[in-house]
């Protein structure tokens, strides 16, 4: 048995990890989790404690951000914040045997200066990006290190790319993809479902929602009605009712609770059934998803289901950001023409979504596609075992 200090660095991350600390625990370990930005949620979800008083910031981690954002975050003390997270992790160290890293190099950084033995797991990192992985600095060095027992990567390209240089990298598997492949919710399929996902941080989330009902409004009406599209959108605690409310009138659509509690909001034909925490119900159902998320796109993907993304203003889903998802995720992952939120990038989205819908329907050929890169971009299921299982034999080798 060994104490094992998990370190993530954002919502992803977070997710990932705690997912592995469950299993590792489960396996006989102690399991302490260290979120390096955010609160920490999944590990809480799981049961496994946080050290520190931990803090939420507007971009929610560190990595793709718009200029805006990095700006957001000088002002909102986040360096001076992951400063003292540093400092606090030194000063525990020394109570654990093992540093599990999720993230990238910022994460990676920390770990090392602890002296403690490292296991890695590069899930910000792939060289599906530009066909070469090109670590920052000092990644590279550090990871060469023998105090880095084990390197996992996000997909098999990318173990491959690393294996030039690091003996002890591998891919086996992602585990934020588990929770949708273990508890598959299957619904009445006589619809042809959208999912709609806007996000997860409030205030880019409320941007975002905007943008989303301009493109619900621009579906064909000859199309919507003939071919009985249901559209089922996923919202988080942060988006009160109230909140959501304002968003909707503001736009023009009306809002109402029904007898059975379910929130619609309507325009003219088209109808919107909201749903809190329910992103892998509706994921997990949905023919097409339309989406301005991170990891709930590539979740998605996972599934083999097609994605069309809708740029935002930010500061996480900004245009660079959905361009580096699309050459993440592969070709089954779209994105229309235009400048974010003008009418014409909002109309030729409809437009796709529409397509896309009927392909994933009625074009085996198409979805033969998105199930092949659903395995090769994310791999076969059970990632989460076969990572802590690997995990527990090198440290009981420590």
């Amino acid at each position: 048995m060994a104490k094992i200090l998990l370190i993530s660095n954002g919502h992803g991350e977070d997710l990932s990890a705690s997912l592995i600390g469950e299993k590792l625990k489960k396996n006989g370990h102690i399991v302490d989790a260290f979120p390096l930005v955010g609160i920490g949620k999944a590990y809480n979800n799981l049961g496994i404690g946080i050290y520190g008083n931990v803090k939420e910031f507007t971009t929610g981690g560190l990595g793709y951000t718009s200029l805006y954002g990095r700006f957001t975050e000088i002002i909102q003390g986040q360096i001076f914040y992951l400063l003292g997270r540093l400092l606090l992790l030194w000063r525990v160290a020394y109570k654990y045997d093992v540093i599990f890293v999720v993230g990238d190099v910022v994460p990676i950084i920390c770990a090392w200066t602890t002296g403690l033995p490292v296991i890695t797991y590069l899930v910000a990192y792939s060289s599906h990006y530009e066909g070469r992985l090109k670590m920052p600095w000092p990644c590279s060095y550090l990871l060469s290190s023998k105090k880095f027992l084990a390197i996992y990567t996000r997909d098999q390209f990318t173990a491959d790319d690393l294996s030039r240089y690091f003996s002890n990298v591998s891919f086996l598997g992602n585990p934020f993809m588990e929770p949708l492949l273990k508890n598959r919710v299957v619904v009445s399929n006589e619809f042809m479902r959208v999912g709609l996902l806007p996000g997860s941080r409030r205030p880019e989330l409320d941007s975002n929602l905007s943008l989303i009902l301009r493109v619900v409004e621009y579906l064909p009406f000859s199309n919507y009605q003939k071919q009985n599209i249901r559209l089922d959108m996923a919202l988080v605690s942060s988006m009160e009712i109230s909140i959501l409310e304002k968003i909707v009138t503001k736009s023009g659509w009306l809002f109402s609770i029904d007898n059975s509690s379910n929130i619609l909001i309507r325009k003219e034909t088209k109808i919107i059934r909201i749903y809190y925490h329910s992103f892998e119900e509706i994921i997990q159902n949905s023919d097409v998803i339309l989406s301005m998320s991170g990891t709930a796109a590539e979740q998605a993907i996972g599934l083999a289901k097609p994605v069309v993304q809708l740029e935002g203003f930010g500061p996480q889903f900004t245009a660079s950001f959905a361009e580096a998802q699309r050459r993440l995720l592969g070709p089954t992952v779209f994105c229309a023409n235009g400048k974010t939120g003008e009418d014409e990038n909002i109309y030729q989205t409809s437009l796709l979504l529409m397509k896309l819908l009927e392909k994933s329907k009625y074009d085996n050929s198409f979805k033969r596609k998105c199930k092949e890169e659903a395995l090769k971009r994310l791999g076969p299921p059970g990632g989460v075992t076969r990572i802590a299982d690997a995990s527990t034999c090198l440290i009981n080798n420590i």
